[in-house]
């Protein structure tokens, strides 16, 4: 009989940042280790989210024994309500993470039918044959954790996102000690995050934020807007708190955010002063230099707090002259245009913005170089596997697994999809399942493909063009029209006799495709080829054409 090995398959979250989704399985055992979603790229016209294809976890449903979180950020935890309503398995996450996910399960209906267990750092928690101990990470949320699943070939550790803060918000710094003892018991694989590998040295400490902030109110004459991530408690204490200290009153303002906001305040992971935290009718009452806003929208989402604000459309806030707004979050790769578009609106309306890492109004939770190579001694695995970065990161960081001492044949480069397979002294990729986006497109989840985006590309670049007729169903005579209509496809010069000429073509297109009896297929392919032919030679554009042909 053939020995059983560890597998490890990455359903999302290699060679791309977000959609973080991991595969562990042994024999008739299998963890997920996150959950994650993306945000869509430009050219995903209309597209909300996308979530990772789990296909293989439905094919495999009754070996999934739980979902592992390591922190409630959106890239590692928000595709979770997706992937419930399609998987029924337990949830382990430590408190804070089961805090803000239970906002999302309610939103989508689920809270009550997901089993929810809590885990703290130091917890063992066993998954039939596997078994998962959860230990304390530095991030930038607090109650984050670093996961080493045990197995009957060896331990398998997943960083996800880690830094070796020494003066973290929440006062918890890695658990540098027990690092040590998995490297020193001896450690089969590590799958660690690479994001920043790029970034020499070490990623600085949150409370250079603090720093900021006091800078920033010290001078500030009029309001102050903060905007960060709904789940980024940590910097939304670091704003009333330095807002505190300065005599302002705050006014925490997005659904996400109040959400996030309540359910950590009650958790006791976010301490505010009292009195310092006001609705947002009672801040506006106050004048201009004792108001902090905190919001939404550090992504330039088009419907969030921030965009409807930088579009003056907000209902209770208008930024005036000589406000500051600070964009406290690095645009995720994808939304940087319409961050740059929301800050050259506020710029527009006299507001002072201040953004980019070298304002110090952000800092990465993710570990720098010399983190990661630190990880990387106090681990000491046979195998390594980079994650979490796009594949410039993944081979950069096989270069520095390389400097540390892991031979090259031990680094594995993987694909979403890929299987990977670990004993003793073996790791290979050796099979490939089914991986991919899904997109969510409002309430529709993985209806929108390939070809929906295709239209949609098309029809933003070059408008539609709409050629209407009605032919009779028994000679194939045509009764009325052809009539053309255009939508957001202009042509000033003669764009009329452009038109009347595209009737024409379209009335000789249908007379040969109808020799006496009415084929709608066969109609409506020689309208759109014959219209969209014409219409490209005189425009040397390529709008869609939509022929529609009634028969009666």
């Amino acid at each position: 009989m053939a020995k059983k090995r560890l597998k490890a398959i990455p359903l999302g979250g290699v060679g791309e940042i977000g959609k973080n989704l991991w595969v562990v399985e042994f024999g008739d055992d299998l963890i997920v280790l996150d959950c994650g979603l993306a945000f869509p790229e430009d050219e995903m016209l209309g597209i909300d989210l996308v979530i990772p294809d789990i296909s293989y976890l439905l094919d495999n449903r009754e070996k999934v024994r739980g979902i592992v979180l390591t922190h409630g950020h959106e890239d590692h935890a928000g595709a979770l309500p997706y992937v419930l309503a399609q998987l029924s398995a337990p949830v382990y996450a430590t408190k804070l993470v089961q805090g803000l996910i239970s906002v999302k399960l309610k939103e989508h209906r689920l809270l009550g039918s997901v089993e929810q267990i809590v885990v703290e750092s130091g917890d063992i928690v066993d998954f039939g044959e596997l078994s998962v101990e959860f230990i304390r990470v530095a991030h930038s949320i607090p109650d984050a954790v670093l996961v080493a699943v045990d197995s009957p070939v060896g331990k398998l550790v997943f960083t996800g996102d880690f830094k070796f803060d020494q003066s973290p918000m929440d006062g918890k710094v890695t658990d540098f000690a027990r690092l040590a003892e998995l490297g020193a018991e001896g450690v089969l694989v590590l799958i660690s995050d690479c994001t920043r590998v790029e970034q020499p040295g070490f990623t600085p400490s949150e409370r250079v934020i603090t720093e900021t902030f006091d800078r920033v109110f010290q001078a500030a004459e009029g309001r102050v807007l903060i905007t960060t991530f709904a789940s980024n408690i940590s910097r939304v204490q670091q704003a009333i708190q330095s807002a505190h200290r300065h005599g302002r009153k705050t006014a925490v303002v997005g659904r996400s955010m109040e959400s996030n906001v309540a359910v950590a305040r009650e958790l006791d992971y976010l301490t505010i002063p009292d009195g310092a935290l006001l609705r947002v009718d009672e801040v506006n009452k106050l004048s201009p230099d004792k108001i902090l806003y905190v919001t939404t929208g550090s992504q330039g989402e088009p419907t969030s707090v921030l965009s409807r604000i930088a579009n003056q459309e907000h209902r209770q806030i208008k930024l005036e002259p000589g406000d500051t707004a600070i964009i406290s979050a690095t645009p995720v790769p994808g939304n940087e245009e319409a961050v740059a578009r929301t800050i050259n609106k506020l710029f527009r309306q006299g507001v002072d913005v201040i953004y980019g890492a070298e304002s110090s109004v952000h800092v990465s939770g993710h570990a720098s170089r010399e983190e990661l190579r630190l990880m990387l001694n106090l681990i000491r695995p046979q195998f390594v596997v980079p994650a979490h970065g796009e594949y410039r990161h993944m081979v950069l960081y096989k270069r520095l697994a390389e400097e540390c001492g892991v031979p090259a044949s031990n680094i594995l480069m993987t694909d979403i999809g890929t299987v990977m397979e670990f004993a003793d002294s073996f790791g290979k990729i050796t099979d490939k399942v089914v991986a991919g986006d899904v997109l969510v497109d409002g309430i529709t989840v993985g209806e929108v493909g390939e070809v929906v985006l295709r239209d949609r590309r098309l029809l933003s670049k070059d408008g539609v063009v709409i050629v209407v007729a009605t032919v009779d169903r028994q000679t194939g005579m045509v009764v009325a029209g052809p009539d053309v209509v255009s939508r957001g496809f202009v042509y000033a010069r003669n764009s009329e006799e452009l038109l009347e000429a595209a009737k024409e073509r379209a009335l000789q297109a249908l007379e040969v495709a109808v020799p006496g009896q009415a084929e709608l297929g066969l109609m409506q392919s020689k309208i759109k080829e014959a219209v969209g032919k014409f219409i490209y030679e005189q425009t040397r554009r390529r709008p869609m054409i939509m022929p529609v042909v009634q028969l009666m």
